[in-house]
């Protein structure tokens, strides 16, 4: 909490500040806050099934059926954008609640909707919620998490998105019998009830947030309930110290502009380039052919949900794996892998597509490459913006990251069908291969190990990785995180 509970300075030895039960406190708000990664989950899957029974019952035509599953996204990036600022002025807590609030009120709208004009506001309305849950979160998480286990608490939000996919792919089997899609949609309501009452009783604000905003009495009491009132002084001291640095270092400077202020823009290149390389490295237009992939080897895929199921089990457990992984092996060998895993199995597929290799090798590259991206890059891209931007500004550098990464997804999913079309399937694959042989490069060089650092740390490793002196008005190091 404050930038994580830390253990003994320099240390990778087991948690000396937090209690048993202050953990597992800890722990059971981590999962509820992750519910917002669920909602992001949920949505993002569910129209696929819903849109199958949709399209007879308003009678649309591809371009509307495109649009109702594509306008989520310029809804997500609004609400990613708008959510640092508001983070920052409302609360973390204040915040997650009133995402859950307006998923509801899209969800309503959704289930009610009498024509396409309706659904299409229903669903930028859901976007809005789903862009401010998926750049809040990570925030959240990083700001109550323990030094020692902060990876796996930050991957949490990656794991409740898969389980969000999973459920979501669930309920379109159950209800696809009779074509209820209102019911599919309609189930979203009851995680979004659940961020709502949570919000409002059981989860306690940021104490980083409440220190920033003249609070430190109620951060301190926070902070006290799962360590003991020495620790917590120490905590609090250490976050009014650097709250009080970086006042001095940028001035009367909003967060936007401090975002950009040369000590924190290297935490932003690497923020804002994982986030382009996530989508760009064609993870959701891999998923979009895999079912003519699996029709390829002789499989029926003829139901699509049911395919759907299956991939998300791989997310599920590669997921499963990653956060057994994160505070182990740490981030960056996780990231390096991924991507190392994901160019060579991308490119193999594509020479699958070019020399019409067996159905079988295909199948099986496009497996390897949907499991390397869950068991690295997918989760750890989530942990790290939680963790590379410094305090004061990380509510701002998750949502910008955010943005990225949803304005990157509209971007590949509008391009992918007309490149693939123009330069042909397989060459289409080799450009994301190439993409992640670059990311590689990229991450190898500028991208430090955060595991088990504080955000002093973190950041003058990343200042040094990118060949510039930090700037430190005040002590470099607190003696606590």
């Amino acid at each position: 909490m404050v930038q994580g509970f830390s253990r003994e300075p320099g240390t990778h030895g087991p948690l000396t500040a937090v209690t048993p039960d202050g953990l597992r406190r800890i722990k059971r708000w981590a999962a509820v806050i992750a519910v917002g990664g669920f909602l992001f989950g949920f949505d993002t899957g569910v129209v696929s099934g819903a849109l199958l029974y949709i399209r007879s019952d308003f009678g649309l035509n591809s371009f509307q059926q495109g649009s109702v599953v594509s306008v989520l996204l310029i809804g997500s990036v609004i609400g990613a954008m708008g959510s640092g600022g508001l983070a920052d002025r409302w609360g973390r807590r204040r915040l997650l609640g009133a995402a859950g609030a307006v998923f509801l009120a899209g969800t309503a709208l959704a289930v009610f909707s009498t024509g396409y004009p309706m659904l299409l506001a229903a669903r930028i309305v859901l976007g809005l919620a789903v862009g401010t849950a998926s750049a809040l979160v990570p925030v959240y998480l990083s700001e109550i998490s323990p030094t020692a286990v902060r990876g796996r608490l930050l991957t949490m939000n990656q794991l409740l998105i898969t389980v969000g996919i999973l459920v979501a792919y669930l309920v379109n089997m159950v209800f696809s019998g009779g074509g209820h899609w209102r019911a599919m949609f309609a189930c979203g309501a009851v995680p979004a009830v659940v961020l709502v009452v949570a919000s409002l009783w059981f989860l306690p604000e940021s104490p980083q947030w409440q220190i920033a905003s003249g609070r430190p009495d109620l951060a301190r009491a926070a902070i006290a309930s799962v360590t003991d009132g020495p620790t917590a002084d120490r905590l609090v001291a250490t976050a009014q110290r650097r709250i009080a640095d970086a006042r001095t270092s940028s001035g009367a400077e909003d967060g936007g502009r401090r975002l950009r202020a040369p000590d924190v823009r290297p935490a932003l290149v690497v923020g804002l380039t994982l986030a382009l390389v996530q989508q760009f490295g064609g993870i959701n237009t891999i998923i979009y052919y895999a079912p003519t992939i699996i029709e390829q080897t002789g499989l029926n895929a003829s139901n699509s949900i049911v395919y759907s199921v299956a991939i998300g089990v791989i997310n599920l457990v590669m997921t499963l794996v990653a956060i057994k992984l994160v505070d182990r092996v740490g981030r960056r060998p996780m990231v390096l892998v991924s991507l190392g895993v994901m160019a060579a199995s991308v490119f193999l597929l594509g020479l699958s597509f070019v020399a019409h290799l067996s159905s079988g090798l295909t199948l099986l590259f496009m497996v390897v490459y949907i499991a390397s991206f869950a068991g690295g890059l997918g989760p750890v891209f989530w942990t790290l913006i939680g963790e590379i931007f410094p305090p004061t500004v990380r509510a701002q550098g998750s949502s910008a990251s955010t943005a990225v990464n949803w304005v990157a997804n509209f971007v590949v999913s509008l391009a992918f069908l007309p490149l693939a079309t123009v330069i042909g399937q397989g060459e289409t694959f080799w450009i994301f291969a190439g993409i992640c042989v670059l990311a590689f490069l990229f991450v190898g060089r500028f991208l430090p190990e955060t595991r088990g650092r504080d955000a002093e740390q973190i950041q003058q490793d990343l200042n040094r990785r990118f060949g510039r002196r930090p700037r430190t008005p005040g002590r470099t190091k607190a003696p606590l995180n």
